[in-house]
């Protein structure tokens, strides 16, 4: 097997002030190969130009979740209730924000990669089974080894959950490179991974890049997303500033108390959720409510 560094980019989600951080710092660790996890689009304003400077870029890319959530609004495949819903008024500008040209991208996106200069590694979203099964720090390292056994490869490696991981087991390393553009692990910068081999095993370093959250801030507002994605753009606003989230856990403590998922319902959401508060532990309230 050659020496190789492979960079590998997650969970961008239209964020561009993110990805040319990341871009920049790509120019100074000079990998051989860059390979993209997933989720391009979805949960922010600049899908289109992300996928633009994806594309350019010539790096290859797998299907995430949220591309296929866009692409069901583009092909009118979505519950008619979500035409109306402002659950999910950010979906539909998103959706009608891609061109023609990213919608044909992000169409034929595979579910899985491989690097073309090193074996042994599998690029997924979520994981083998589906790019909306998440990995994460909460996952037994039982079920990792399921995943592991699944595939040809020892280095699995995946995005969706926006938190970093590096998981050693006995039939290999399963890593998650954390999210570009909207990381939950309280740390605001833009998160990837690096790979290197040198011919007989692999080293996994992440990365966290400053950018100015600000600027993509701005953006929200001068494109008109935050006054029309209604409560899914304003949770995901403050997702960007304190890097946790708080879109899921609005929408399953809406769904469980029995209101409607609307911007009127968050300050009172915002009383009962501390998101200092591990979320199992917030999971476990919200079944206590239940009761």
């Amino acid at each position: 097997m050659p020496s190789s560094k492979i960079a590998v980019l997650a969970d961008i989600h239209g964020n561009m002030p993110a990805l040319r951080a990341v871009i920049a710092d790509l120019e100074r660790q000079a990998p051989d190969e860059v390979l993209v996890a997933g989720d391009l689009v979805g949960r922010g304003p600049e899908g289109s130009l992300v996928v633009e400077t994806i594309r350019a870029l010539g790096w290859p890319c797998v299907r995430g979740n949220h591309e296929d959530y866009l692409l069901g609004f583009v092909r009118r495949e979505v519950p008619d209730s979500w035409w109306r819903e402002d659950e999910w008024a950010a979906s539909r500008w998103m959706a009608a924000e891609l061109t023609p040209t990213a919608v044909e991208y992000i169409s034929a996106l595979p579910d899985e990669l491989r690097p073309t200069t090193a074996p042994g590694l599998l690029l997924v979203h979520g994981s083998p089974c589906s790019n909306q099964d998440g990995l994460g720090p909460w996952t037994s390292d039982q079920q990792l080894s399921r995943h592991l056994d699944s595939i040809d490869e020892n280095v699995l490696v995946c995005g969706h959950t926006h938190r970093p991981m590096i998981r050693e087991l006995r039939n290999g390393r399963v890593v998650n490179v954390g999210a570009v553009g909207l990381p939950f692990n309280r740390d605001r910068r833009a998160q990837y991974g690096l790979f290197h081999t040198d011919g007989e095993s692999w080293r996994t370093e992440l990365r966290a890049v400053e950018y100015d959250t600000g600027e993509l801030l701005q953006v929200y507002e001068a494109t008109g997303f935050r006054a029309q994605g209604g409560v899914t753009a304003e949770l995901i606003r403050l997702e960007v500033e304190q890097a946790v989230p708080y879109l899921v856990p609005f929408l399953k403590w809406s769904r469980l108390v029995g209101a409607a998922p609307d911007l009127s319902r968050v300050p009172e959401f915002l009383e009962f959720y501390d998101p200092g508060e591990p979320l199992n532990d917030f999971f476990q309230r919200l079944s206590a409510l239940r009761a």
